[in-house]
């Protein structure tokens, strides 16, 4: 078990999974403090690092492409005060911060993850029911509905619409974009058989934001229907029947025998206790493990 505990907050790794736990210090942001505690399984994680600077470091995780609906929804826009896969950690605690790594690594490496992309969401999503009032709106949304209530800032021919129920089984795309200078940002429903290219400001399907304290957690929702919607690599859906094979049918192919990858990650680690034990020098230990990489 590795932990550092830091005013940010608190990063634990148990050999399976990361549990990050946000700070209750003043300076972290309401983003952070609203999605809570999230757990990060192994198998997500495509990277970590640790930058030390004078006064303080920061700790870094980077998942794997596809593996968390909030990194996509985002679309990488979330800024550093409001991304939960980072850390600041104060200068007398950078040792601990070392060894936090180191563990992680060892892991990603004795159980052989793969730093490519996923075919599947690896975290479930910001937990529901969720309700953001920002910008001209109010979204809600319970895992089904996603609701949206105008305010008296709202454009007069948008709010004439009235109330609006979205159905997650109708939408193909949700879309957060926050503002940036003078360019206000929005959250966007995209309905299926109903695009729209309207400005947010006139889009009944569409909250406008203005860059202000609540406009990051539209982020949250977005990600919250993002969990529920196909993976972004799922292959469009159609209605057409799926085309019968031509020719002589294939065969059943035969039972698998004992998995060669699973064979050289029980390997890996029994090459890693005896370099932890001193059995392997680090140079045997790295032709070792190179050797073994080679072959997976």
């Amino acid at each position: 078990m590795a932990e550092i505990i830091q005013k940010d907050g608190t990063w634990a790794f148990d050999g399976d999974a990361l549990r990050l736990t946000p700070g209750r210090d003043r300076n972290v942001s309401l983003l952070r403090r609203t999605l809570g505690e999230l757990v990060v399984p192994l198998g997500a994680l495509a990277g970590i690092s640790f930058e030390q600077g004078r006064k303080s470091g920061r700790l870094r995780l980077r998942l794997r492409d596809g593996a968390d609906p909030l990194l996509h929804a985002s679309g990488g826009r979330l800024t550093e005060p409001n991304d939960p896969y980072q850390l600041i950690v104060e200068s007398d605690r950078y040792g601990v911060a070392e060894y936090f790594v180191d563990e992680v690594r060892n892991a990603l490496l004795l159980d052989g993850v793969p730093a490519d992309p996923v075919s599947e969401f690896l975290l479930p999503g910001p937990p529901l029911p969720l309700s953001v009032s920002a910008g001209d709106g109010t979204a809600s949304f319970d895992g089904e509905f996603i609701r949206l209530e105008w305010n008296w800032k709202t454009e007069d021919a948008k709010a004439a619409a009235g109330t609006r129920t979205l159905a997650v089984a109708e939408l193909i795309a949700v879309e957060w974009q926050p503002a940036a200078g003078l360019e206000n940002g929005h959250l966007r429903f995209t309905v299926q058989g109903a695009p729209t290219k309207a400005p947010p400001k006139y889009d009944p399907n569409s909250v406008e934001l203005w860059g202000f304290k609540k406009d990051p957690l539209m982020a949250l929702l977005a990600a919250a229907v993002q969990a529920r919607l196909p993976h972004p690599t799922a292959p469009p859906v159609t209605d057409e029947a799926p085309e019968e094979p031509r020719g002589r049918p294939q065969l059943a192919s035969a039972e698998p025998r004992e998995d060669d990858h699973d064979a050289l990650l029980r390997r890996l680690r029994e090459l890693g206790d005896l370099h932890r034990t001193g059995v392997l020098t680090d140079e045997e230990f790295t032709l070792a493990k190179q050797a073994i990489l080679k072959r997976m």
